[in-house]
C-alpha cells in the first residue's frame, strides 16, 4: 500500500514530461527538424522501405529448403479405388536434395539485391535532404527579401512625407511629390510580391514534410557564412567511397559474379532421394529407396544462356562505374567551385559593398535635405541600398545551397556525418 503513492507520482511526473517534450504544431522548426520530419514521414521513403521489407522476406525464401512429398501407390486393385484388396501398394517420402552451394548463393544473390534496395534509399534520403535543405534556405531567402521590401516601403514612406513637407515649404515642384508617390507604390508591390513568395515557399517546404501546403509554418535560422574547410582530392575520394550509387552498383557487381557461379553450378545435378514401404500380397513388406537425378547431356545450355546473361551484365556494369565515377567527379567539382565563387562574393560583399552602399545612401539623403540634390538622385541611391542588400542575401544563400550541393555530390555531411 506504500507503494502506490509512488506508482502514482511516478506516472504523473512521466505524463508531465511527455507533454513538455512534445513540440507544438505551430512551433518554429530548425533546419535538423525538417530534415527529421521529411525522413520520417516521406511517403516515397516509407514505400521504398516496405520493398526493402520485401526484400528481406526474399532471401528467407531464396535459403528455403525444397517440401517433401509424401505419396501413395496402390497397384493391382480388383476393382477402381478398391485400396483394400489392391495387390500391391507403395507408401513412402521423397526429398529433393540440391548440389551443396546452390541454395547458400541463392540466399546471396537475394542479399545482394536486397542491400541494392537499401543503397535506392540511402540515394532517396540524400535526395530528399537535399531537397528540403534548398525549400529551408529558399524560405530564408524570400523572408530576407520580404524585410527588405518591408524596409523599402517604410523608406519610401518617409521620403514622400519629406517631399510633402518640402512642397508645402516651396522648396520643391510638384512633380516631386508625384515620384515619391509612385516610388511608395511600388515598394508597396513589392512587398506584397515578397508575401507572396513567403507563402509559397512555405508550401513547397510543407509538401516536402509530407503536410498538408498552407498548414501554418514557421523556421527559425538564417542565411549565414558557414566555416567549411574544402579539399577539393579529399572530397573526390569521400565521394567515391560514399556515393549510395557507387555502393548500388557495386552490390550489383557482387550479385553478378553470384549469378555466374550459381550458373555454373547448373552442370552438377540436384538428385531426389526417396524411401517408401512395399507391400505384397503374399510376399510381405519390404523397405524400397530411390535415388533419381538428371544427366547433363545438354551441358552447353547454361554457357549460352545464364553464364552468357552473367558475362554481359558484368561487362555493362563495369562501364556504369567508370561512367559513374566521372559523373561523380564532374559533380564534386561543380559544386566544389560554386561554393568558392559565392564564398567570395561574401567576402566582396562584407569588405566593401555593403558599407559603402550604406554610406552613399546616407550621404545622399544628408545632401537632399539640404537641399544639394533632387529627389531622383535619392531614389536612385535607396535602390542601390536595396539591391545591394538583397545581393548580399542571394550571396549567402547560393554558398549554403552550393555546400548542400556538395553534401549531396559526396554522399554524407561535410562533417562527415550522414
Amino acid at each position: 500500500m506504500r507503494k502506490k503513492p509512488y506508482a502514482v507520482f511516478i506516472m504523473v511526473l512521466f505524463a508531465y514530461c511527455s507533454l513538455w517534450c512534445q513540440t507544438p504544431e505551430n512551433a518554429a522548426l530548425t533546419l535538423e527538424q525538417c530534415i527529421s520530419i521529411a525522413l520520417q514521414q516521406n511517403p516515397l521513403i516509407l514505400s521504398s522501405l516496405g520493398q526493402y521489407q520485401a526484400s528481406q522476406a526474399r532471401v528467407s525464401q531464396a535459403k528455403a529448403l525444397p517440401q517433401p512429398s509424401i505419396y501413395y501407390d496402390s497397384d493391382l486393385q480388383p476393382k477402381f479405388f478398391n485400396f483394400k484388396d489392391s495387390g500391391e501398394s507403395y507408401f513412402g517420402l521423397t526429398q529433393s536434395i540440391e548440389f551443396p552451394g546452390k541454395r547458400h548463393l541463392r540466399g546471396k544473390i537475394a542479399s545482394k539485391e536486397s542491400s541494392e534496395i537499401m543503397a535506392d534509399i540511402d540515394l532517396l534520403k540524400l535526395d530528399i535532404v537535399f531537397e528540403v535543405k534548398r525549400a529551408f534556405y529558399g524560405l530564408l531567402l524570400t523572408q530576407e527579401k520580404l524585410k527588405y521590401a518591408q524596409q523599402d516601403l517604410e523608406l519610401a514612406q518617409d521620403f514622400l512625407k519629406k517631399v510633402e513637407l518640402k512642397l508645402r515649404a516651396g522648396d520643391v515642384a510638384k512633380v516631386e511629390v508625384l515620384r515619391a508617390s509612385v516610388e511608395a507604390s511600388k515598394a508597396a508591390n513589392e512587398v506584397k510580391s515578397a508575401e507572396n513568395g513567403v507563402r509559397l515557399a512555405k508550401a513547397m517546404l510543407n509538401f516536402l514534410l509530407a503536410r498538408k501546403k498552407y498548414t501554418p509554418l514557421e523556421i527559425k535560422g538564417k542565411l549565414k557564412r558557414l566555416p567549411a574547410s574544402l579539399n577539393f582530392d579529399e572530397l573526390i575520394k569521400r565521394a567515391l567511397s560514399f556515393r549510395p550509387e557507387i555502393k548500388g552498383i557495386n552490390f550489383s557487381l557482387e550479385r553478378e559474379t553470384l549469378v555466374k557461379k550459381k550458373a555454373y553450378l547448373s552442370y552438377f545435378p540436384d538428385f531426389d532421394l526417396g524411401v517408401s514401404r512395399h507391400r505384397l500380397v503374399g510376399e510381405g513388406t519390404y523397405w524400397d529407396v530411390t535415388v533419381s537425378f538428371p544427366i547433363p547431356l545438354f551441358f552447353w545450355q547454361p554457357q549460352k544462356g545464364e553464364i552468357a546473361e552473367a558475362k554481359a551484365n558484368i561487362e555493362s556494369l563495369k562501364k556504369d562505374v567508370e561512367h559513374l565515377k566521372n559523373t561523380i567527379t564532374l559533380e564534386v567539382e561543380e559544386a566544389y567551385m560554386n561554393a568558392l565563387t559565392a564564398d567570395n562574393q561574401i567576402q566582396l560583399f562584407e569588405d566593401e559593398m555593403l558599407n559603402q552602399a550604406e554610406e552613399v545612401y546616407k550621404m545622399f539623403l544628408l545632401s537632399y535635405q539640404e537641399g544639394e540634390i533632387d529627389g531622383i538622385e535619392l531614389i536612385e541611391a535607396r535602390r542601390t541600398l536595396l539591391e545591394t542588400r538583397k545581393s548580399y542575401s542571394h550571396a549567402l544563400y547560393n554558398y549554403d545551397l552550393a555546400l548542400t550541393s556538395l553534401e549531396k555530390s559526396i554522399g554524407q555531411s561535410l562533417d562527415g556525418k550522414k
